[in-house]
């Protein structure tokens, strides 16, 4: 099967979403996989994105190959310029569709995803897809935020009206900005057992932090249904604003919960 015809990636890749992305390492965003992970593993990344946290994953399961998928190509060109540069030899990238993976049955120790699910219209039929490339036993270790956590401070009321409006677009390209919570059910839904659930959290509060978070989130553009860029909506420039005013706050705190799942195929 392919994308749901529904379905729209919220998020875009320019340059400030890309370098933000490029940050994540596989030690903080894969902490609850990696003490799975032995030499030898074969790993396919879903949604892989500049490839910061694949590259990661394939060291630790080198000289096995480890292999991201990606609809992207600008986030498949950064991710295949990284692994040049850090000269990680046992990782390729490929662009794929999650719900269609180009790869034959039970050929994968491992598939994990990080803030993957939360943008798909069918984040089960996306599973389903994981346990069948999965060998017998293997694991399926799922990362995604729940902004139905998000909390900061001091207190910005259009930070609460951004929260509101990035709900609304999600839901309406057929995401769900609280996958987070779901993992469980779904990876129930598709068929794996042995499921284990925990949650860590992203932390915005020292000066450096604050400013990033707030520079993303004011380059960011979000794509609507219509695939048009919009930023936020008519209350576009206040939330912006909003976020340099609390990235500038001596106390300034954002924070949220990721959940987090790791499974096995039956």
């Amino acid at each position: 099967m392919g994308k749901p015809e529904h379905e729209v990636y919220t998020h875009s890749h320019n340059a400030v979403v890309l370098a933000s992305y490029g940050s994540r390492t596989a030690e903080e965003a894969a902490a609850f996989l990696l003490p799975h992970l032995t030499p030898g593993m074969r790993v396919l990344d879903i949604g892989c994105g500049p490839g910061s946290i694949t590259v990661g994953l394939a060291r630790y399961v080198a000289s096995a190959e480890t292999i991201g998928i990606d609809q992207a190509q600008e986030a498949l060109g950064a991710a295949r310029a990284r692994a040049e540069e850090l000269k990680v030899a046992n990782v390729r990238f490929e662009q794929a569709d999650v719900y269609d993976v180009p790869f034959p049955d039970a050929s994968f120790d491992v598939v994990y995803g990080h803030q993957i699910l939360q943008h798909l219209a069918d984040p089960v039929a996306a599973l389903t897809e994981a346990r069948r490339v999965l060998r017998p036993g293997g694991y399926v270790a799922m990362r995604d935020a729940d902004y139905g956590t998000m909390t900061h401070h001091p207190h910005e009321p259009m930070l609460d009206r951004w929260l509101e409006v990035y709900h609304e677009i999600v839901r309406g390209n057929g995401g769900e900005p609280d996958a987070g919570r779901r993992l469980p059910e779904w990876v129930r839904a598709a068929g794996f057992d042995h499921i284990h659930p925990t949650a860590s959290t992203w932390l915005y509060a020292t000066p450096e932090a604050r400013q990033a978070w707030a520079d993303l989130w004011a380059g960011r553009r979000l794509r609507a249904g219509d695939g048009e860029k919009v930023p936020y909506g008519p209350d576009g420039t206040a939330i912006i604003d909003a976020f340099q005013r609390w990235a500038a706050q001596p106390d300034g705190w954002f924070a949220f919960i990721h959940g987090e799942v790791l499974a096995r195929r039956p």
